[in-house]
């Protein structure tokens, strides 16, 4: 096993219970907030997931960490349902584990992500040609 793969298998041991498609819709419809971590030429050629937070994996940390100044205004306590997202569901895992170390304990990711959510015929929206801007300075999201 590379260690990547190990990396992987232990950070998906920590989480405990990832969600699938029906269950992340569900975490939205109930308030939580699913988090589309995919970049822009993923989310332009395969759409989005309507009212998911769009937030480049670089910046994850900094928009969801409720106490930061550079905060996603969604990322409102440490309480938050959160569901991270990604295209096939392993980078998800990593950041929804990193997500945990910030102290939002109720994160997790989408297994099969992306791919998943579509291919379970769930809603796909167009994609914004200029998508959200973070409003990060380079130096924060360096560190």
């Amino acid at each position: 096993m590379s260690a990547v793969d190990e990396l992987l298998a232990r950070a998906r041991r920590e989480l405990g219970h990832r969600v699938g498609p029906r269950e992340a819709a569900a975490v939205q419809e109930a308030g939580g907030l699913l988090v589309d971590i995919r970049y822009a030429e993923l989310r332009e050629r395969d759409g989005t997931i309507p009212g998911a937070l769009i937030v480049e994996r670089n910046e994850l940390e900094w928009r969801l960490d409720p106490t930061g100044e550079h905060r996603a205004p969604e990322a409102t306590h440490h309480d938050l349902p959160v569901v991270v997202i990604c295209n096939e569901g392993y980078a998800s895992s990593l950041a929804a584990l990193s997500l945990r170390h910030l102290g939002l304990h109720r994160a997790t990711d989408l297994a099969g992500g992306f791919q998943a959510w579509r291919g379970a015929g769930l809603g796909v929206g167009i994609a914004s040609a200029s998508g959200p801007g973070t409003g990060i300075p380079r130096h924060r999201a360096r560190r």
